[in-house]
């Protein structure tokens, strides 16, 4: 494994983030992690700045894990897996990195007289709810970090586990902008068994969304992906606009799927098994590369958008406060979690 030649593409290379000496591999005989090998490395820097070159609208991240048992078949960081010479297929579901140093460094990097409080995006890459978070409980220690020292920062996540940091949430939103959102593309069943089949089912997504609403908490929900011909009908769009309305969401964002590589090959072997009626459509709409065309993209945009006004959701925009100031007293921040040792 390529642990000391971490490269940021296949051309240049990087900064190892961790030398191999730094790393415990570990497997767990447990049902819930059964198949699953976690790679527990001490990490160089875990404040993460996005290239350039990026769509993203977010500068800085976070991601505590590599890989991701979620194991949706569309999953565009699949291809980051390949820098450590890890597969990116069923080695990107079972092999999951984790960066058990993430609070410690996290805090240290936040102290630094080079930080100067700029908003944080976390679970942009891969999922830091996923089930390896019930296990390593990373995220109280990053929260309780990015709360003490009032730096904003937004949540991305498919994973109910969220729920357990709520405290933590309505503490760091006293004295910064916060911001979560919910990943749900589709309510199809049939389609999300298939797609997703590590995730939380969408309704239980959506009752994260509903959960959060009511303890304060704005929750948007991004609608992605909205996947071509298996769950972008005018019906499928309508039932899931819906039911995003009536979890209480503050707003609803369409992505439309993008391959890209190391995405695309995996998604396409998928399409292959389950439906491969649709390989020359879809060979026809991503023709000109990891996204579908723009025709496309704004019709479904236009449809959702269309729906989300007809249900009655409204864009939220944060209050822009940030209030430097220790966390109350009455809610401890909870220990960090410590290195675990070798069983």
């Amino acid at each position: 494994m390529r642990w000391d030649n971490l490269t940021k593409d296949t051309e240049a290379a990087a900064p190892a983030l961790f030398a191999a000496e730094a790393v415990t591999t570990r497997t767990v005989d447990t049902p819930e992690f059964r198949g699953i090998t976690f790679h527990e490395i001490r990490a160089r820097s875990i404040v993460n700045r996005v290239p350039g070159a990026s769509r993203m609208p977010f500068e800085w991240t976070v991601n505590p894990y590599r890989g991701c048992t979620h194991a949706c078949v569309y999953c565009f960081a699949r291809k980051t897996h390949s820098y450590l010479d890890l597969d990116t297929g069923l080695g990107f579901d079972s092999q999951i990195v984790v960066k058990v140093n993430a609070p410690e460094l996290l805090r240290r990097e936040l102290a630094s007289p080079r930080w100067h409080g700029q908003h944080i995006a976390m679970g942009t890459n891969v999922d830091c709810y996923q089930r390896a978070e019930g296990r390593y409980q990373l995220m109280p220690g990053i929260l309780s970090a990015l709360a003490e020292r009032a730096n904003p920062f937004s949540i991305l996540t498919k994973g109910t586990l969220i729920l357990r940091d709520l405290e933590l949430l309505r503490r760091a939103s006293r004295v910064t902008d916060i911001g979560v959102s919910v990943s749900v593309g589709f309510t199809d069943r049939e389609l999300w068994r298939t797609v997703e089949p590590g995730t939380p089912s969408p309704e239980r997504r959506l009752d994260v969304v509903r959960t959060l609403s009511s303890h304060g908490i704005p929750c948007g929900v991004l609608m992605a992906p909205v996947i071509p011909f298996l769950g972008d009908s005018p019906e499928q769009l309508r039932a899931t606009v819906r039911a995003i309305a009536e979890a209480g969401a503050t707003s609803v964002t369409p992505l439309v799927l993008h391959l890209r590589p190391g995405a695309r090959e995996w998604f396409t072997a998928w399409l292959t098994e389950h439906h491969p009626r649709l390989l020359r459509r879809y060979d026809a709409l991503y023709e000109g590369g990891a996204y579908a065309p723009k025709w496309y993209q704004r019709r479904i945009t236009g449809m959702v958008h269309d729906l989300a006004a007809e249900y009655g959701i409204g864009p939220w925009e944060p209050g822009a406060h940030r209030n430097l100031r220790a966390p109350e007293p009455d809610h401890p921040a909870p220990p960090e979690p410590a290195q675990l040792s070798l069983l």
